[in-house]
């Protein structure tokens, strides 16, 4: 009973500093000079100053809108709708639909300087999380809940610590790295419990974070690239954050975004060998070690490609551009920004292959140490060295390949 409340408590504490998160403010930037929103239904519509040319729209949308929340509920207030020709920004608007309304307070405390932000879509982001909650929660149970707590607390952190942190000159990597470390704890010891299957997760995932992070700052510079191919980087450096390093921001990305995959198959294998040492707790070290590494081998070849579906599917019009245009194979790899891509994926691939005999060594070495095993008197180091020497001498990393 007692590890059940301690994980209850582990749960709720997680949930409680994801409260607190949210009222934290480090960087302290100043907030837009509109600061009210509010939904707004769209009452009217001038398209008179709304220059077409093809399906490119440019120049300005006058729009009079009706609150229907807020303060102002109720009042009509003008807005404008600035069209700038890039169609991932652009949004047109027509009668009878609700958009998100920016405005300020005149004098008078009136709304007024109204701008229109884009479609209303906040209340079904809402509901989506909400559906994707009862979902965790009909199937996975408390297992759900306790996922669903570390998905709220990794937002939280990235936005309310990590972003600002960076923003605030602190060097990307290190806390990066920190904030990784934060997290993996708070996912692996929440969902795998706070016990050898945990801290296996734990350690395995994080060598594998510290190898891809190693890999990703050497390619990086091997390759010449730097932070400026990601997007908004250049307008970041435009907004006065003249100092910030674009280049360990890049290398940091690489390693978060792999991160979660990283301990996804971490979890597997030190789930699968805790499960192994309960079914059979006479298991000796090396067959416990090869047991877990032929489940990351049956796991690899699927999470390998992870990455690739994940990144490549997010630039499918960049690469149908790209064959359109009829451009030869070797220019579309050297690009920078395909190249960027490139390494995050085989990098972050790198980090996925080597968890699995990281975890499984780990969790081999934890579990054969666990009191009440095979063997009731306590391990010594040099029977710990013993046992590690007999494991690679048996020539079990040369099979890998």
């Amino acid at each position: 009973m007692f590890p059940q409340k301690r994980e209850w408590l582990f749960m709720l504490m997680i949930a409680v500093v994801s409260l607190g998160l949210g009222f934290v403010d480090l960087a302290q930037i100043p907030q837009a000079p509109n600061g009210l929103h509010s939904r707004g239904l769209v009452t009217s519509v001038d398209n008179s100053q709304v220059r077409v040319n093809l399906i490119v729209k440019t120049e300005e949308q006058f729009l009079t809108v009706e609150l229907l929340d807020g303060p102002h509920q109720g009042e009509s207030l003008a807005l404008i709708n600035t069209l700038t020709g890039k169609m991932e920004f652009d949004e047109f608007y027509e009668t009878g639909e609700v958009v998100l309304v920016e405005y300020g307070l005149g004098q008078d405390g009136r709304p007024k300087n109204g701008v229109a932000r884009g479609h209303y879509r906040l209340g079904l982001q809402m509901a989506l999380i909400a559906l994707f909650g009862g979902l965790l929660l009909v199937v996975a149970g408390t297992t759900g809940l306790k996922a669903m707590l570390s998905f709220v607390f990794v937002a939280m952190v990235l936005w309310k610590l990590y972003f600002p942190l960076v923003l605030m000159g602190y060097p990307p990597l290190a806390t990066g790295l920190a904030v990784v470390a934060l997290l993996t704890a708070v996912i692996t010891f929440s969902v795998g419990g706070m016990n050898r299957r945990g801290l296996a997760t734990f350690a395995g995932s994080m060598m594998g974070v510290l190898l891809t992070c190693g890999l990703a700052v050497w390619f990086a510079h091997a390759f010449r690239l730097h932070g400026a191919v990601r997007p908004f980087a250049e307008s970041l450096l435009y907004s006065g954050h003249y100092d910030i390093r674009l280049t360990d921001i890049f290398i940091a990305s690489i390693f978060i975004a792999s991160s979660g995959a990283v301990m996804d198959l971490a979890m597997d294998i030190a789930a699968s060998m805790d499960e192994i040492k309960a079914k059979h707790p006479g298991i000796d070290l090396i067959e416990h070690v090869r047991s877990g590494l032929r489940v990351g081998r049956a796991v690899i070849g699927t999470m390998t490609t992870t990455l690739l579906l994940a990144y490549s599917s997010s630039h499918i019009t960049m690469f149908l551009l790209f064959i359109a245009k009829g451009l030869p194979a070797a220019n579309i790899l050297n690009a920078p920004f395909v190249a960027a891509e490139v390494l995050n994926i085989l990098v972050g691939s790198f980090g996925l292959v080597t968890v699995a005999p990281f975890t499984a060594l780990v969790a081999g070495m934890l579990y054969r140490f666990e009191p009440g095993a095979s063997r009731a008197k306590s391990q010594t180091g040099s029977e710990i060295a013993a046992a590690s020497l007999k494991f690679f001498s048996a020539g079990f990393l040369r099979r890998l390949s």
